[in-house]
């Protein structure tokens, strides 16, 4: 098929491009940048430079593809760049059979340990605007299915990267974030992408999957497969560090299994946990 692809030069977005063209799809990776389309040509797909949150544009991109995967996110303003990534798919997409794959995120959630794709919403303010926009797209005449990723790691790349290079104290700890006895939901950046494309190729529609590994390591578990020894931070240390709204999401206590997706497209996670990846250096 012939696949659109927003964020293609992003961690997600290259890993599901890959993918893509491994199982044969034609990829038209839609970038903002001259330089943004060097990078995906280079991997191998079409680019298209312009702007997703011109809908008439977008939708015209949309209607020339057999299905799309949006993985893009910017630095701020997300809730209107998703408002208008979901009004093209539907102009573009509705009564058709064009598959679409949506982005969400496990810290929609909150603080959980046993999170499935119908536990309650208790999102933290950085994310809380998700939902409006997931539900819209997943009620409406589309083939749309959301695919909400935990922390993704692999290739020294992700959020965990950040834990990997992080302060430490006048011992040599490594100050992690928060108590470090909160769980983080895990998965790697490779397998994820591989649950993206069997979601575009095999999901009928109008449901949730978490992409998340199985494996649920503490934070204080991830710390010392760095450095050996942590020592915790307070609440306000991690705002300062990290902004409120960041922090706060990294301080949730977040479980799950993922066992939906496993079931109804037979993926099986095989990637190294981010336990391991810790230990080996953590680097490209």
């Amino acid at each position: 098929m012939k696949i659109l692809l927003t964020g293609g030069t992003g961690f997600i977005g290259s890993a599901v491009l890959q993918q893509l063209q491994d199982r044969g799809h034609d990829v038209v990776a839609v970038v903002r940048s001259d330089a943004s389309a060097r990078t995906v040509q280079d991997a191998g797909a079409t680019a298209v430079v312009g702007d997703v949150t011109d809908r008439a544009w977008f939708t015209d991109q949309l209607r020339e593809v057999d299905g799309a995967i949006h993985t893009a996110a910017p630095a701020d303003g997300a809730a209107a760049f998703d408002d208008a990534v979901v009004d093209a798919v539907v102009e573009a997409f509705s009564g058709t059979a064009k598959p679409y794959v949506h982005t969400g995120g496990i810290w929609t959630y909150g603080s959980n340990d046993a999170i499935t794709e119908d536990s309650p919403t208790d999102a933290p303010a950085l994310t809380a605007w998700r939902s409006e926009r997931e539900n819209r797209v997943l009620g409406s005449d589309v083939v749309a299915s959301l695919v909400q990723p935990g922390i993704v790691h692999g290739h020294g790349q992700g959020i965990p990267a950040i834990l990997a290079g992080g302060d430490r104290d006048e011992s040599g700890a490594l100050l992690v974030v928060g108590d470090g006895s909160q769980h983080w939901t895990t998965i790697h950046v490779d397998d994820l992408a591989e649950l993206y494309v069997a979601v575009l190729e095999q999901a009928p529609g109008g449901e949730r999957y978490l992409g998340v590994s199985g494996d649920n390591p503490t934070v204080r578990e991830l710390g010392e497969a760095v450095a050996g020894s942590v020592a915790p931070t307070t609440v306000d240390q991690v705002h300062e560090r990290l902004g409120e709204g960041f922090g706060d999401a990294l301080l949730l206590d977040q479980q799950a299994s993922g066992d939906k997706a496993r079931e109804a497209f037979d993926w099986k996670p095989s990637r190294p946990s981010l336990v391991e990846e810790l230990r080996g250096g953590y680097s490209a």
